[in-house]
């Protein structure tokens, strides 16, 4: 039992347990409605987007939390609202944003006389690091944009599969989609520490791809990925600890093993399902 017992003797290890968990549930859920909107690309540019927050924010001397939000939170309004007045497509305003933020802050990082290693800790994730209050911060975003998806997850979800049907109904699809970015934009901001910007779009990708090639169900899809979420970085938080090795990457590739099982595993395109005998 020392092998999980031992840890746990740390406070630095036990907040970082408990912070992870939370990231990985909200990733899971918020991302599972960006992979059925196929929105993938969309964490990855967020997640750059709000480089320059945290970066202006060390400038004036404010918490991350508050640079990365509005930074992130300003470019999704700013990709919707291109997208639908531009008419251009998503993923090509998405380029040109992400492009231009992370080279904000980029040119931001570069007028800062010396090294500053705290702020390229947002690049790959200090988990380990996370204080007392950065704990209590992130449950609470956590626990905002969890409620939030549970008051709406209808609404949503019908937004999701069918925006005419949706909008027919007397929905407002519109305000709907500018609040899931938004969304996205949150949830990028609680996983900035945990995971950096490099590897956030895994936590917010790989857990629900993976649960859709176990289900195709919404309400099992959601379940599984929620658990790969949870599971995952406590997984390799504990694998971390052994080896002494990055944190934020073993989580990732513990996501990432847990995808490749299902995938060569799974009812639905695992070895067992292709040596299944064809009917007669």
């Amino acid at each position: 039992m020392t092998v999980l017992t031992e840890p746990l003797a740390y406070e630095f290890f036990v907040r970082a347990l408990a912070a992870s968990a939370m990231v990985g549930l909200v990733c899971a859920v918020v991302g599972t409605y960006m992979v059925l909107r196929g929105l993938a690309f969309m964490g990855d540019a967020l997640s750059h987007a709000a480089f320059p927050g945290v970066v202006a924010a060390y400038l004036i001397g404010a918490p991350f939390y508050i640079g990365a939000t509005i930074a992130a939170v300003g470019t999704s309004l700013a990709i919707g609202w291109i997208t639908r007045r531009g008419r251009l497509r998503g993923d090509t305003t998405i380029g040109v944003l992400f492009a231009g933020m992370f080279a904000f802050g980029v040119f931001l990082f570069s007028t800062i006389p010396n090294y500053v290693g705290d702020l390229f800790g947002f690049l790959f994730g200090e988990v380990l690091g996370i204080s007392a209050a950065d704990l209590v911060a992130l449950t609470v975003l956590g626990l905002v944009v969890l409620a939030i998806v549970g008051v709406l997850w209808k609404e949503l979800l019908y937004s999701t599969f069918d925006p005419l049907g949706a909008g027919a109904s007397g929905l407002p699809v519109a305000l709907l989609e500018y609040l899931f970015l938004g969304l996205i934009a949150m949830t990028i901001v609680i996983s900035l520490q945990s995971v950096g910007i490099i590897l956030v779009v895994a936590m917010l990708v790989t857990p629900a791809a993976t649960a859709q090639l176990v289900t195709n169900r919404f309400s099992r899809l959601i379940l599984v990925a929620a658990a790969i979420g949870v599971l995952a970085p406590l997984v390799g938080l504990y694998v971390s600890y052994w080896t002494n090795t990055a944190s934020a990457a073993l989580i990732v590739l513990v996501e990432t093993g847990a995808f490749l099982a299902a995938l060569l595993l799974g009812p639905r395109t695992g070895l067992r399902h292709r040596r299944k005998p064809a009917l007669k």
